[in-house]
């Protein structure tokens, strides 16, 4: 049996031409979807499997399908393709090496939930990616997996992609359905949510990349045997972004449950230039920092284990902290990426992400106060649940952890 079951790339080469893919089983859980099955058993089939988003969110994908009435149509699937994470890039790396996996997981998708279009939404700088996205779906139209009556059945489906323009706040689900409407990328306020009224004020189903590669093998080997893989309240594997002070950078795919040590030390490398670990951000910039001590070295990286330690896995994009790296020059990086990026729409996030900007900048100052580091603590705390999405909400996590988990990075020496 193969290694791995979303880079497969790594073990077979030219994974992204048709007839290699083909020929090493492609497409056979889409055939399996349309000809064998009903879309209620794709759903069920899904749902028995445990398939979480691999987005960052990690809510159940068949639940999740399951939530589209039946009583309105069309129905709408769309594969966020958005990837702007800062720490992530394992999306990329499926679309430019295994992009014919993830569109079959978007057509089993589509057939669930009985959608005749689905849309891939990439981020502006991805234009190369979906130039040859785009003849991929060509590829597929020739070859008879896209299209009408697709193997003979009644059933039909059409692939489009959707370039944005490179704003990070589109990568939430429903500013990426603004933007593809042709509308400022800006959050909707909810409810109503997409699942009820979504891309055209239809109902619709928003899957990451790579939750939609995962859906081939479900199908074609069954759920259980993706419950072999991971933990039994976290199954399946992971595609984990490694980047940072570390020696050996990359996408490594384990099964979830493996330790943070395992991935930082054994297929990373380790820390370069003899420093020690300091911190771990697991999710990106959107983040809680955790501190790298032994426990949370041998920590199990699954949803609920990385939730003990105060934080979440999210999207899996480790970012290695070492010893040479002060907490205060980190924070000012962060918050400074999420008021560029904030859309403006709703105030606390507006306004709080400029005031801490503000104040990161004070407190990288040789004359800061006490009193500098307590204002920025407050209006993180102030910000907190108080957001119209989620951006807001991720630029506080650095800051407050931040501040609380590392003390001695925010002492004061030469201020009042």
């Amino acid at each position: 049996m193969s290694k791995y079951l979303l880079l497969r790339h790594l073990e077979v080469p030219d994974l992204h031409n048709i007839k290699v893919y083909v020929k090493h089983g492609g497409f056979a859980g889409l055939k399996k979807a349309v000809t064998r099955l009903q879309p209620a058993q794709v759903i069920e089939e899904v749902k028995a499997s445990g398939l979480r988003g691999r987005g960052g969110a990690g809510f159940p994908t068949g639940l999740k399908w399951s939530f589209l009435p039946n009583n309105l149509w069309p129905h709408y699937v769309v594969a966020n393709a958005d990837e702007s994470e800062p720490g992530t890039f394992k999306d990329r790396e499926l679309l430019e090496r295994n992009p014919f996996q993830f569109l079959e997981g978007l057509a089993i998708a589509s057939f669930a939930v009985k959608a005749h279009d689905a849309y891939v939404y990439l981020r502006g700088e991805f234009w190369q990616q979906a130039v040859f996205l785009d003849n991929c779906i060509v590829e597929m139209q020739k070859a008879g997996y896209l299209g009408d009556k697709l193997f003979g059945t009644p059933y039909s489906l059409r692939i489009h992609t959707h370039l944005g323009a490179g704003a990070y706040i589109c990568g939430e689900e429903t500013a990426l359905l603004e933007s593809i409407e042709g509308k400022i990328g800006q959050p909707r306020l909810r409810p109503p949510f997409p699942a009820v009224e979504g891309l055209y004020s239809k109902p619709t189903v928003i899957n990451n990349v790579e939750t939609l590669a995962n859906l081939p093998f479900i199908i074609e080997n069954g759920a259980s045997k993706f419950c072999e893989y991971g933990t039994v309240k976290s199954p399946g594997v992971k595609i984990f972004s490694l980047s940072g002070r570390v020696n050996k950078p990359g996408n490594y795919e384990l099964p979830l449950g493996a330790t943070f040590r395992e991935l930082i030390f054994g297929l990373g490398g380790g820390i370069p230039n003899g420093h020690k670990i300091k911190a771990i951000m697991q999710a990106g910039a959107s983040s809680s920092i955790i501190l790298a001590d032994d426990k949370a070295l041998d920590t199990p990286m699954d949803y609920e284990s990385v939730a003990a330690l105060g934080a979440q896995l999210g999207s899996a994009s480790v970012i290695v902290i070492d010893d040479s790296v002060s907490l205060d020059w980190l924070i000012n990086k962060t918050v400074h990426f999420f008021k560029h990026e904030s859309c403006g729409k709703c105030t606390p996030c507006r306004e709080g992400t400029y005031w801490m900007s503000h104040l990161t900048e004070k407190v990288l100052q040789k004359d800061r106060s006490a009193e500098d580091v307590q204002l920025l603590n407050t209006v993180a705390r102030q910000m907190q649940n108080k957001c119209l999405c989620a951006l807001g909400e991720f630029s506080i996590m650095a800051v407050m952890t931040a501040i609380e988990r590392f003390p001695e990075d925010f002492t004061v020496t030469n201020g009042r």
